[in-house]
């Protein structure tokens, strides 16, 4: 029935796309079908002028839905009704209308730094994350298509002048076919990032399982883990589990300048890190020397694409790349982001995708 609702809100001009519709189901599951006409219509509706086509096509949907007395024939509670303050009524806003505006708990969470999360916190943050954990960079193929904007494409349009009997015609053009670009995540999880080194490897886990082909996760230590096998396990406790028994020195301490050079030994320059993203997740605390840590992401970001920074201490007030490994890496970076909450990994994967 609700598919059936969301035909007749398109076939009526509203652009209900697919992720709106999703948020549709979720926002039903929420509230029950009583308030099935405001989960639709605040999910649907993108603009103003969507109210009045989403209002023709309700009624119509209502009005079709048989027998009489179905949860379909919602009622629709005033608008103030819905936004009314759950507070007691002395504790409302300027102790008048009861009114209140409140952001929702997830919407909360999202900016919470992942560090300072409870236990039942954290899991919802998890939840969040995994839902929010998709990036999809493209290259340029080798191949043409047909498109409106780009280089003339001869063929094409020597083959509508002979259609056309050789009357001119307009000019056919052509672009490159995307293809998948390789992303490629370096989770720093020494002692210092253990807070945030599950949500990374989470993230990792979510990233293999949509692109399997074209993500690839390494762990930053005392040593180079390629911890890709065990993230393709389809239950992610299962992956993790799996990964932190292949990682030796979890928690431990960092020589990011061995790890990223061993990386580049051993898998950049075989392929996996030429024209890839390159995503590291790490604070730049060194124990080594940082000149040597400069050297290595200078190498990366020769072979690389786009070379991304992300650190947790990049939010914070007052904050200054003047860690020994954060200075020697930020003249090689193309970007240097925070990674400290489930927002700020969501604007970082925005970031990939460019």
């Amino acid at each position: 029935m609700l598919l059936d609702l969301v035909a007749a809100v398109r076939a009526a001009g509203v652009p209900a796309t697919p992720d709106r519709v999703q948020a549709m189901f979720r926002a039903v599951d929420a509230t029950g079908p009583r308030l099935l006409y405001w989960a639709a219509r605040l999910t649907l509706c993108g603009s103003p002028d969507d109210v009045a086509r989403f209002d023709a096509a309700f009624a119509g949907f209502t009005r079709d839905a048989e027998p009489k007395g179905t949860p379909w024939q919602v009622r629709r509670l005033p608008e103030r009704a819905l936004f009314r303050s759950q507070r007691p009524p002395d504790e409302t806003l300027d102790g008048d209308s009861g009114l209140a505006v409140r952001a929702g708990d997830a919407e909360v969470l999202r900016h919470r730094d992942l560090a300072t999360l409870s236990a039942a916190e954290r899991a919802e943050a998890m939840r969040l994350l995994t839902l929010a954990a998709a990036a999809d960079p493209r290259r340029p193929g080798r191949r043409y298509r047909p498109w409106p904007r780009g280089r003339p494409d001869p063929p094409r349009t020597m083959r509508a002048m002979l259609r056309a009997a050789g009357e001119p015609r307009l000019l056919a053009r052509r672009s490159r076919r995307p293809r998948p670009r390789r992303l490629v995540l370096l989770a720093d999880v020494s002692g210092s990032m253990a807070p945030y080194a599950d949500a990374l490897l989470r993230l990792g886990h979510a990233l293999v399982r949509n692109r399997p082909r074209w993500t690839e996760v390494y762990t930053l230590g005392t040593r180079l883990t390629r911890v890709t096998p065990s993230l393709r396990t389809r239950d992610v406790e299962a992956a993790l589990l799996a990964a932190g028994q292949a990682i030796p020195d979890w928690r431990g301490g960092t020589r990011l300048a061995d790890t990223l050079t061993e990386f580049l030994r051993r898998h950049g320059h075989r392929g996996v890190a030429r024209r890839a993203v390159v995503v590291v997740f790490s604070d730049g605390w060194e124990r080594g020397d940082p000149a040597d840590l400069g050297v290595a992401a200078a190498h990366v970001r020769r072979l690389a694409h786009r070379l991304i920074w992300a650190t947790p201490h990049a939010a914070r007030p007052g904050f200054a790349p003047t860690a020994g490994g954060l200075a020697a890496v930020l003249p090689h970076v193309d970007a240097l982001v925070a990674g400290h909450s489930i927002a700020a990994i969501t604007a970082l994967l925005d970031e990939v995708s460019i």
